[in-house]
């Protein structure tokens, strides 16, 4: 039932970057764009390498061939829990950027919600906001220990 010699990748990429996400990536960039980070996925060091790698580091890399629980216990003891910025293509100042934007507006949001007026209780905007954020520390949760995890 094999109709090809070889596996088309060229076909492969076109059917997933044109007809699947082409019919809704509308602007012509970013269809190049799939296009070209589908060429990095669709090729034949993909199969015909062994562990090919799919980041800079080699974190991130195709298993050996196996079965339905090689592929769990890969999955389980290979894959970091949590995702390195490489493997979207991203030098690792994209985490820090993230952090710092998740904080901004977290604290954003705490600054908008303090009143304009100053208190009754003849305390700050500034101890307000401070006790405010050591309320919110003491209900977060502890620390996860990952090794533990």
């Amino acid at each position: 039932m094999d109709f090809y010699e070889e596996i088309p990748f060229q076909a492969l990429t076109y059917m997933v970057a044109q007809a699947n996400y082409g019919g809704r990536v509308t602007d012509p960039q970013d269809r190049r764009a799939i296009e070209t980070m589908l060429k990095d996925y669709y090729n034949q060091s993909m199969i015909s390498e062994e562990n090919h790698k799919l980041s800079p580091s080699g974190i991130y890399y195709v298993p050996s061939d196996g079965d339905r629980q090689d592929y769990i216990d890969f999955i389980e003891q290979k894959i970091p829990l949590n995702d390195k910025t490489e493997v979207f293509g991203l030098h690792d100042n994209a985490d820090i950027t993230s952090a710092i934007n998740a904080t901004d507006t977290i604290l954003g949001t705490a600054l908008s919600l303090q009143p304009r007026a100053t208190s009754s209780s003849g305390k700050t905007q500034d101890e307000v906001l401070a006790e405010t954020c050591q309320g919110i520390i003491q209900k977060l949760p502890p620390n996860l220990d990952y090794e533990r995890a």
